[in-house]
């Protein structure tokens, strides 16, 4: 029997599906929202539809942006030519606020994983291949410490190698399995010191 009338478990169901969120937290999302003044749930559709339409991918390192170029590559005092590589936007966020950093990034969105049919052609590492062209001295590979990151950035290493261009990896102190977003600071600033060559 369903508890609620079919707006709010349409609501619930919508809610739910977000990564995250179970039910319980899904319901107390829904009445909250419907709670809200006309206004405010007119404004927060708003971001999310504005979001949806404008959002798309910085032209050189692939992070989700609404303008041609991201923050950080149109940033002039970066140094474009030390390249972090990552498997997602969250995990620049991650790297961002450590503010030590001074290069550029390049988002693969994902990571080689056989197992759920991801291949090389599945991420951005066509993209990745495109910038070495541009005065690239050192990729950083900073793909997660699971077994699809550390299959991604051998993958990585193999490909870049011949190019000449120096190829690192993100030292330990980040934890096997651990996603960088959930990450600290600390950990991922004496990460990035203590990267090794690949």
């Amino acid at each position: 029997m369903d508890l609620y009338s079919g707006y709010i478990n349409r609501l619930i169901e919508e809610l739910a599906g977000l990564p995250g969120i179970g039910t319980k937290s899904a319901q107390r999302m829904a009445f909250h929202l419907i709670n809200l003044p006309k206004e405010r749930v007119q404004r927060f559709a708003g971001a999310i539809l504005e979001a949806r339409e404008n959002v798309r991918y910085c032209k050189l390192c692939c992070t989700l942006t609404d303008q041609e170029l991201c923050p950080v590559c149109a940033n002039p005092r970066r140094d474009k030519s030390t390249v972090m590589v990552v498997e997602n936007s969250r995990d620049l966020a991650a790297y961002e606020k450590t503010g030590k950093y001074e290069g550029v990034y390049h988002v693969l969105h994902g990571a080689i994983s056989p197992m759920l049919g991801i291949g090389p052609g599945d991420i951005k590492l066509k993209e990745l291949i495109a910038r070495l062209a541009h005065d690239v001295n050192e990729v950083i590979v900073a793909t997660n410490s699971s077994l699809e990151g550390e299959t991604t950035a051998m993958y990585i290493s193999k490909l870049i190698k011949p190019t000449g261009v120096r190829v690192t990896r993100i030292a330990s102190g980040v934890p096997v399995g651990g996603d960088l977003e959930y990450i600290d600071e600390v950990t991922l600033l004496r990460a990035l010191e203590g990267r090794t060559e690949l």
